[in-house]
């Protein structure tokens, strides 16, 4: 495994990031495909085992479950100087006032709770999950550097948000000596690429880490377009973002298992290949629920495509609606 710098910091990571969206409890009414504490921990343990150190949870997957069996697992089987660890807050937990946001009141209590589940005395990253249009950027921006200075988070990061919001949020922490944000985390794969627009040349010209996640369009680009898993039949969130595009989303389908027989690869080897020949992709996000998808996932670290295979790949996506930013 290479490591390699978080954007414009001195940080180093695996080129892989291991997500845990899909780790948790299926009974805590968040997603239903979920595993459970005992299935998660021989992938999270294979994770280490084969040098991946970025580790990405949020407090809002399966409402906490997530980052408790997440820091079990790595304070039992990892250094935790070695590892990155990322977490997120916006997501309402539960009905309740105050319970959701970017306020300074929530975060600061977010952060705690985190912690707690996590087990550890700070978090590397911690992003905020969304844009939240109800508090000022300024409060957002002025606590998360004050949770930078009382040790418990290293860095800031942000996820799916439009590229004016991230310039915004950027031009406000600038404007009075605050702590920016360093990575993006955003939605990016070969069916989806409407963040090519604008959030990534503003990602390339600020030396910001981009860090996709859904990098195989929740399974889409693995496998025949007919087949189907227990997550593609119950996923409403990605049904969501990928069922209006169906007839155009299944041609790249096929060009992906075309570039896959030529190599004789899997299609996620070339879905994850595609991402990282993006010089602003510092490390997807694979949210494996097997230890063979993080097995099937190494070799891409090595598959090298052509200039003209990644335009038969991308020549006839045509715009989708945007998602993510909300």
């Amino acid at each position: 495994m290479d490591y390699v710098r978080f954007g414009n910091t001195g940080m180093e990571v695996s080129q892989l990031c291991l997500g845990t969206m899909g780790f948790g409890d299926p009974n805590s009414g968040f997603h239903e495909w979920v595993l459970e504490e005992a299935e998660s921990i021989p992938v999270i343990k294979r994770a280490i085992d084969v040098g991946i150190n970025f580790f990405d949870t949020a407090n809002i997957y399966s409402y906490g479950a997530s980052e408790k069996i997440l820091g079990k697992t790595l304070k039992e089987y990892a250094k935790r100087e070695e590892i990155v660890v990322a977490t997120k807050a916006y997501m309402k937990m539960k009905q309740a006032p105050n319970s959701g946001g970017l306020s300074r009141k929530a975060l600061f209590y977010q952060v705690e709770q985190s912690l707690k589940r996590l087990q550890m005395d700070y978090i590397d990253l911690y992003i905020i999950h969304r844009w939240d249009y109800n508090t000022p950027i300024e409060e957002t921006m002025e606590a998360l550097h004050d949770l930078v200075k009382s040790g418990k988070v290293r860095y800031i990061g942000a996820s799916a948000m439009y590229a004016w919001q991230f310039a915004k949020a950027q031009a406000v922490a600038e404007k009075y000596g605050w702590t920016k944000f360093v990575s993006m985390q955003n939605q990016l794969n070969l069916l989806y690429r409407e963040e090519e627009r604008e959030m990534l040349p503003l990602c390339e010209d600020q030396k910001i880490a981009v860090t996709p996640y859904s990098p195989l369009a929740a399974g889409r680009l693995t496998r025949d377009w007919t087949a189907t898993t227990k997550r593609f039949l119950t996923d409403k969130t990605a049904q969501s973002k990928y069922d209006t595009t169906e007839n155009q989303d299944r041609m790249i389908v096929e060009r992906v298992a075309e570039v896959a027989e030529k190599y004789q690869v899997t299609r996620a080897q070339v879905s994850l290949a595609w991402l990282l020949q993006k010089k602003q992709v510092v490390a997807p996000i694979i949210g494996a629920t097997k230890e063979s998808h993080l097995i099937d996932a190494l070799p891409a670290l090595e598959l090298k495509l052509t200039k003209e295979e990644v335009h038969y790949l991308e020549e006839i996506y045509q715009p989708h609606r945007v998602v993510g930013a909300i």
